[in-house]
C-alpha cells in the first residue's frame, strides 16, 4: 500500500514538474477574489465564458453557480493541458449544480480552437449559439504569455472582452478596469 501511495505521488509530481505537461505552474486564483473576479466577468445571457488555464475549476465553477442563481444561459469552457487537474475538473463537474453548462477541454490553450469547441457543442445538442452571443476570456498565468494568448484568441474571435487576474494585459492598457482584492484583478471590454 505504501508503494502505491508513494508511485501515485511520484507521477503527481512528474505531471506537475515537466513543462511539456503543465507549462505554467499551478497556482490558484484566491478565494477570497472569487467575488471580484465574477463581478469582473459581467455574466449576461448569451455569453461563453472561456477559462484558459483552468487549473482546478475554482472560477469556472463558481461563475457557474452563479450563472444558475441568475437564471442565465451562460456556458463555460474550462481548457486545461495538465491531466491530474483535468480529473479534478471532472470530479468537481459532478458536484455542481450548473454542471451542464461547464465544458471541460484537455488541451493547450495556444492549441484551442474556439469555433471547433462552439461546433462540437453545437453537433451534439449542448449549445445553442447565436450571433448575439459574447465571449469573454479569463486567463490567470504567466505575464510572458499573456500577448500571446490575446493574439491567439483575437484571431479566433474579435469581439471578445478579457479578465486577466494578477498581471495586466499592456497591449489593453487603454482600456484598462482594475478592481483591487487581495490581488489585482483587470478587466477589459473590447
Amino acid at each position: 500500500m505504501l508503494a502505491l501511495v508513494f508511485i501515485l505521488l511520484l507521477l503527481i509530481i512528474i505531471v506537475f514538474a515537466f513543462p511539456k505537461l503543465s507549462p505554467i505552474p499551478y497556482y490558484p486564483s484566491n478565494k477570497k477574489d472569487l467575488p471580484l473576479i465574477i463581478k469582473a466577468l459581467k455574466l449576461t445571457n448569451n455569453q461563453t465564458v472561456i477559462d484558459l488555464g483552468a487549473g482546478d475549476g475554482r472560477v469556472v465553477f463558481e461563475a457557474a453557480k452563479k450563472a444558475l442563481q441568475q437564471r442565465l444561459n451562460t456556458k463555460f469552457i474550462a481548457v486545461e493541458i495538465n491531466p491530474i487537474l483535468i480529473l479534478v475538473l471532472h470530479i468537481k463537474q459532478l458536484f455542481n449544480p450548473n454542471k451542464d453548462s461547464v465544458f471541460i477541454v484537455w488541451t493547450n490553450f495556444f492549441k484551442f480552437q474556439i469555433k471547433d469547441q462552439i461546433f462540437l457543442r453545437l453537433r451534439s445538442g449542448q449549445a445553442k449559439i447565436s450571433s448575439k452571443t459574447k465571449y469573454t476570456v479569463y486567463f490567470y498565468g504567466s505575464p510572458k504569455l499573456i500577448e500571446r494568448i490575446i493574439k491567439n484568441v483575437r484571431k479566433q474571435i474579435l469581439n471578445v472582452n478579457f479578465v486577466s487576474y494578477f498581471y495586466p494585459i499592456n497591449s489593453l492598457k487603454k482600456i484598462q478596469m482594475v478592481q483591487k482584492g487581495v490581488n489585482s484583478i483587470f478587466s477589459y471590454q473590447v
